[in-house]
């Protein structure tokens, strides 16, 4: 119950007018009520528990007029990008429901027909904003380019930014910001999910479709710069991006991204994936295994304590302590 309403999900695994994807309602469940307000969220839950970012769809607010109308997606997620999603265990998954309720009045429901409130563009303005560079008061020297851009978004935005630009490690003079060890396509990436809270059109979200061995590095490198800079969305959302794209070519240099940075999800979901012999025979002939041998001989020794039988629990404990 929420909102004094009683509320049900309808969940059709093969879509209701969408085939290829899973669909989900939520339904108005309580008998007599009508003109109840409410907006819905639905969102897949990673092995933790928590949403997962790419993975989430918010309605808009729909007023429903009876018991029993509905409104959510046939289009939820695809099969397909389900199916091979790291967030699917045992061909099962968790869907969160959030549901927000304002329970309004009959004039109300009629007054508001003539009123259309647009969903927020200030996303687009911030971007436009930082495109256009008006009142922009701060600049950096990345990679030889130069990227200006206002001190108390970036300061709003990135607690790491607030310390360099209005603590005592700001800079004193005038001049650009140099910055030395993130390259100026991931920088200027950073700087337009700190404005607009998404990441720039050329990187799929999130998504299993038209993903590049480009974008999926240029994930890797912008997880890299948002940990260093704190910005906890967008490190979930380049993490979520490495984890729903590990192949054999790329699962030893995610492995030791992750091992370095403390990522645990893409290590698990690494570790996941390697538990298929012939995914591990692939990464043992790729280039990047060298570089995992040398780096984090730990990490291996972890991997290969994770894959022997639950019953070779001392040799476990053995091969950790090599």
């Amino acid at each position: 119950m929420v909102g004094d309403h009683n509320w049900v999900v309808k969940y059709y695994p093969n879509g209701n007018d969408k085939p290829g994807y899973i669909s989900v309602y939520l339904v108005l469940d309580s008998s007599g009520d009508e003109g109840v307000k409410a907006k819905v969220t639905f969102s897949i839950l990673d092995k933790g528990g928590e949403p997962v970012p790419s993975y989430i769809k918010v309605a808009p607010e729909h007023v429903f007029p009876f018991s029993g109308s509905d409104w959510g997606f046939g289009d939820f997620i695809k099969h397909e990008d389900l199916e091979g999603s790291v967030h699917l265990g045992g061909d099962s998954f968790r869907i969160k429901c959030d549901v927000a309720v304002k329970k309004i009045r009959s004039e109300e429901t009629h007054a508001n027909q003539f009123v259309v409130v647009p969903p927020s563009n200030l996303h687009r303005q911030l971007g436009d904003l930082l495109k256009s560079k008006d009142g922009a008061d701060v600049a950096f020297r990345v990679g030889g380019k130069i990227f200006s851009a206002h001190r108390s978004v970036l300061a709003a935005r990135s607690p790491v930014f607030k310390a360099e630009l209005f603590g005592a490690m700001r800079e004193k003079s005038g001049d650009p910001i140099e910055i030395d060890d993130i390259e100026a396509d991931v920088f200027k990436s950073l700087l337009h999910f700190i404005y607009t809270d998404s990441l720039p059109e050329t990187t799929h979200e999130g998504t299993d479709e038209g993903a590049t061995q480009e974008d999926i590095a240029t994930a890797g490198h912008l997880l890299v710069a948002a940990d260093r800079y704190d910005i906890a969305r967008l490190k979930l959302i380049c993490e979520e991006i490495l984890c729903n794209h590990i192949d054999s070519s790329m699962v030893a240099t995610s492995l030791v991204l992750a091992e370095q940075h403390n990522y645990h999800g893409l290590k698990e979901a690494c570790f996941e994936f390697l538990a298929s012999p012939s995914n591990l025979e692939a990464m043992i002939a790729s280039d990047g295994y060298q570089h995992l041998k040398t780096s984090c001989p730990s990490l291996l020794r972890e991997l290969i304590a994770r894959l022997l039988p639950v019953e070779l629990t001392a040799a476990k404990d053995i091969i950790r302590d090599i």
